[in-house]
């Protein structure tokens, strides 16, 4: 299950991001940036805001081949979801598990319950998804952990959105901030992650418009480019390819599999352009 979860100021703290086996990081308009949750193994009791797609969103969703979650889209981003094989769940297509919240204002009150979508599921869309990714047996084997270098920090700037990661020796795990801020959740507290993964993509303009006339990027997510896995404290630079949007990301060193350690991953979608990223 794919989820469309909005990380603007108003949005935060948002809730059931931490029980996500896969969070990805996307810019869209202004610069600032969007998640797509991909919870396999656990799920929240509710999570949200739960907001509208945008034209990356079928290669992040399409290798789960699984359902995808939101709040709605221009047709043209809903239509690709859905010849990309996903069941979709939307608020504005009437489906059930979605409410709103008296605690905020619109559209950064819209949460939803997991559950109703699970049950709701054709057969079609009920298997366990392929594999992605490829990780290791223990937090040890990773290849960033065996073959990296030391990491306390890693520092992103997107155009409008200034997220970071610094390693907690203690617990073992990744603590993430927003603009210098500590990043939590309404219901477990602190977000944290076993693995961080940078991946340099290029973005451009499309043609379509939001309803203040900014111009919508898009991420590509087809081809290949740098990358940056940070696992145990460490760090190592690899690249990163995925042929199609129906095909899972593979990250790449010396022509290896570079294998995760067992537990949650972040992957940032980071521009090439106007965007940075610091480890040290």
């Amino acid at each position: 299950m794919t989820v469309k979860i909005e990380n603007s100021i108003a949005s935060r703290p948002q809730t059931g991001l931490q029980q996500a086996d896969v969070v990805w990081e996307e810019m869209v308009e202004g610069g600032i940036t969007r998640y797509g949750a991909v919870y396999h193994s656990r799920l929240p009791e509710t999570f949200g805001p739960v907001r509208s797609v945008r034209p990356m969103d079928p290669a992040i969703a399409a290798p789960y081949g699984g359902l995808m979650v939101f709040s709605g889209g221009q047709a043209p981003f809903v239509r690709a979801l859905r010849e990309a094989g996903l069941q979709l769940f939307a608020d504005d297509l009437g489906s059930p598990g979605f409410r709103r919240s008296s605690d905020r204002y619109a559209p950064h009150n819209l949460y939803a319950d997991p559950q109703v979508f699970l049950d709701n599921a054709d057969s079609g869309h009920s298997d366990p998804p392929p594999e992605q990714l490829t990780f290791a047996e223990t937090a040890e084997q990773a290849t960033a952990a065996a073959e990296g270098q030391r990491a306390e920090a890693i520092r992103i700037t997107f155009p409008s959105a200034t997220p970071s990661w610094t390693w907690d020796s203690g617990d073992e795990q990744w603590l993430r901030s927003e603009a210098g801020a500590d990043a939590v959740t309404t219901d477990a507290g602190r977000i944290h992650a076993v693995n961080v993964v940078v991946l340099r993509v290029q973005v451009v303009n499309t043609s379509y418009v939001d309803p203040s006339g900014a111009s919508v990027p898009e991420t590509e997510l087809t081809g290949s480019g740098d990358a940056i896995v940070a696992s145990g404290g460490y760090s190592l630079a690899c690249t990163w390819t995925k042929d199609t949007d129906a095909d899972p990301l593979e990250l790449n060193r010396d022509g290896d599999p570079v294998a995760l350690a067992p537990g949650n991953t972040w992957i940032e979608l980071v521009p090439v352009r106007r965007s940075s990223v610091q480890v040290g």
